[in-house]
């Protein structure tokens, strides 16, 4: 049986997996060919073990339901005015996951992006600071990672609940926000590059060029990494579902970019890939290898799985939780951007509390469990999309707002609900 590639000083992230999923990872550790692996993936799906199946089964199912009552919805244009709608969305599901990970929460991520929106706005005015546009995101998001450390260290250090700590840090940064956005109310943003992010989009043939280099990146770090293990007996696929991943990928890129390229405009030409989707990929490739490769991530997930033995591990808890609410903080405040951008503005409008609600919900609906130790990045992506799918086809559908956010409570008691029932076939007993 091949070697497992152990941590030190740090326990498995994941909860104490069933017997019939023990079974199914030794069954992958051995297998050969992709027929066994995907057999024992099978395996590890009985035993509870269900990954992203249930958010791209729901996410299927959506598509189904909406484009069988609005043939508009499956077209091109929308479904490129979908991905950009979803990006608010994913980006802060990405940071909450952080909190999640921990078995932590934090219900102040929806007005830390709206601080970080108005102080980008601020800095960018032409009749105040006027900053260049890299150094207002600059300090705009190292104030909210700033907001992450402040509330991280109440909480770490003085051991208060992060319930209490973030809900009056929502009550605080609004407040905040709205005192310095004063009387006027709002505050436009008139600088090209910021507005560009939301609606500004790569050329057809730019948009081909960095989706080949993407994958190509993609392709040859997959590969190698599993060859690596391979040679080194760790646990790895065989070479049959590599090249799957990386064809997977390839072709994922591909749909993206021939629905991108599609002309959506209505008086003048619009195509290409929007830079925001980008943007977020740009996130989720990067939050993805800081969980998944480096140190820091791998004791998040130790210490969402069990605080104490990840202490008595050696793994310093206090130090990375508070560097996981500065994680979550500074995530947020890229959806700041990202919501400014859209806009084109910064306003008294902004719903924080909605949104932190929002982002929790995609964070659980793309597959990050509420428990603590099991979620990554691209659940918060996943998750970010559903939520704008559901509210994208009720609009083309005419369904009042009310009926929208009882839709949405429904989606996510399911999601939460196959999350608990996942979590007892994986520990029985418990």
């Amino acid at each position: 049986m091949a070697k497992v590639d152990p941590t030190p000083g740090v326990v498995p992230p994941e909860e104490e997996p069933s017997e019939a999923a023990e079974l199914a990872v030794s069954a992958e550790l051995v297998a050969t060919s992709v027929p066994e692996y995907l057999k024992a993936a099978l395996a590890r799906v009985r035993g509870g073990e269900m990954g992203i199946l249930p958010v791209v089964g729901g996410l299927l199912l959506v598509s189904i339901i909406f484009q069988s009552l609005n043939s508009h919805f499956l077209t091109a244009a929308n479904l490129v005015a979908l991905l950009v709608q979803a990006a608010l969305f994913s980006m802060l599901a990405m940071g909450e996951i952080y909190a999640l990970l921990l078995g932590e929460i934090d219900l102040s991520i929806g007005f830390v992006a709206g601080l970080g929106g108005v102080i980008l706005a601020e800095l960018l005015k032409p009749t105040g600071f006027d900053w260049p546009w890299w150094a207002a995101i600059a300090v705009s998001l190292a104030a909210c990672a700033l907001i992450g450390l402040i509330q991280g260290s109440l909480i770490t250090r003085l051991g208060l609940p992060s319930f209490i700590v973030t809900l009056a840090g929502l009550l605080f940064w609004q407040g905040l926000m709205l005192r310095i956005l004063g009387n006027g109310g709002s505050i436009l943003v008139s600088d090209a590059t910021v507005n560009g992010i939301a609606s500004g989009n790569l050329t057809p043939a730019a948009s081909w060029i960095v989706m080949l280099a993407i994958v190509g990146i993609f392709g040859v770090m997959t590969w190698r990494r599993d060859a690596r293990r391979r040679a080194a007996g760790l646990v790895a696929p065989p070479k049959g579902v590599t090249g799957l991943k990386i064809g997977g990928a390839l072709a994922g890129g591909v749909v993206v970019v021939l629905l991108c390229n599609a002309d959506r405009g209505r008086l003048v030409p619009i195509q290409g890939v929007p830079y925001v989707v980008l943007l977020v990929f740009l996130v989720l490739a990067l939050w993805t290898f800081v969980l998944g490769r480096l140190r820091f991530g791998r004791y998040i997930y130790a210490i969402g799985g069990n605080a104490e033995a990840a202490r008595r591990a050696g793994v310093n808890l206090s130090w990375i939780r508070t560097f996981g609410f500065v994680m979550c903080s500074l995530t947020a405040g890229i959806g700041g951007l990202i919501y400014v951008s859209r806009l084109r503005s910064i306003s008294t409008a902004v719903e924080g509390g909605t949104l932190v609600l929002y982002a929790v919900a995609a964070a659980v609906i793309g597959g990050t469990s509420l428990f603590g130790g099991r979620g990554k990045a691209v659940h918060g992506v996943l998750g970010g999309i559903v939520i704008a799918a559901i509210y994208n086809g009720m609009g083309l559908l005419g369904v009042a707002a009310p009926t929208q956010y009882m839709v949405t409570a429904l989606v996510l008691l399911a999601a939460v609900t196959i999350d608990s029932l996942a979590r007892k076939g994986r520990s029985p007993g418990r």
